[in-house]
């Protein structure tokens, strides 16, 4: 390996901000934050650092459009991202929550937090609401219920067509993050920031390139030919973002916390994986196989181990 290419290795090795490296970045860059401006992808950044939330575990995403000034960049986080964030609490003691529909039979005491759903069959109707518990150790149960009309300004609001999509998914995250915020204090803001909105004003992305010497390359200042197509909206709560969370909680049990960790063990073990790549659901879902495989083979050493 030559002396730059070691260099270039060591650079994109070395993190920049928070957990994330450069490689990290510009990973994000050309997927899941395509599109962005230099500007609203330093705030994006900024605010995954500052929360926590990991856009490769699709807790965070970021979702831009063709506004009448330019691209708009709307930062959504998803359930899991809110659940993350409440995990973190000393107290937390997990939550209940639902979309109740016409058909279904639901009565809650707001008092004590206990809910009564009962599906009584599989043509339930519209949506009409939902609501969320949020427990916490040695306090009160907090309890939310959402009503569709006290949504309908968000149906027609800037992110309408994602309601209307996936209104179920929509009118549970919402239920979900008062809850939180009640029980947790736990504030989620979701904002737009235009190229030209003055609230994103941090400095520019900046990508690091390697030469004979190591020296700061501007891209703000060169061409920008990146894709300016609106992403496809992505609804608050998948199947795989639900496997990316127990992949997350079954690699803490192995020690592997950071984001470059996750990333290294999955470009272990996944086959044919490339750097710059996400894997499918498939491959997501043999890549928990294997750590739970490995969990238990720990624990069994664990087991096999005798005192001295």
């Amino acid at each position: 390996m030559t002396k730059t290419n070691t260099q270039i290795q060591a650079i994109n090795e070395e993190v920049v901000v928070g957990n994330f490296t450069q490689k990290h970045l510009d990973t994000l860059k050309s997927t899941i934050a395509k599109g962005t401006s230099n500007e609203q992808f330093s705030l994006f950044m900024q605010t995954c650092v500052r929360t926590g939330l990991d856009p490769f575990l699709n807790q965070i995403f970021c979702i831009v459009y063709n506004g009448k000034d330019g691209p708009v960049m709307s930062m959504q986080i998803a359930v899991e991202g809110i659940v993350a964030l409440a995990k973190k609490h000393e107290q937390y003691k997990g939550f209940i929550a639902s979309e109740v529909k016409e058909e279904d039979e639901f009565e809650i005491d707001m008092v004590t937090g206990e809910p009564k759903h009962r599906i009584v069959s599989m043509q339930r109707g519209k949506t009409v609401g939902a609501y969320c518990v949020a427990y916490r150790e040695n306090a009160p149960n907090i309890a939310v219920i959402i009503t569709s009309d006290q949504v309908d300004h968000l149906v027609k609001g800037r992110n309408g067509q994602m309601w209307k999509d996936y209104f179920d998914d929509m009118i549970v995250k919402h239920a979900i993050k008062r809850a939180f915020k009640r029980q947790y204090g736990i504030e989620v803001s979701e904002d737009e920031f235009g190229s030209n909105n003055q609230n994103s004003s941090p400095a520019p992305y900046e990508r690091r390139e390697v030469g004979p010497e190591v020296e700061v390359i501007d891209v703000s200042q060169q061409d920008d030919n990146t894709d300016q197509r609106p992403a496809e909206p992505i609804a608050p709560l998948t199947e795989s973002q639900r496997v990316n969370g127990q992949i997350t909680e079954a690699l803490e049990k192995l020690g592997v916390t950071t984001p470059d960790g996750r990333l290294s063990y999955m470009l272990k073990n996944i086959k044919d994986l490339k750097e710059g790549t996400m894997p499918t659901l498939g491959q997501k879902k043999g890549l928990l196989k294997i750590i739970e495989m490995e969990i238990q083979q720990k624990q069994s050493n664990s087991d096999d181990e005798l005192p001295l």
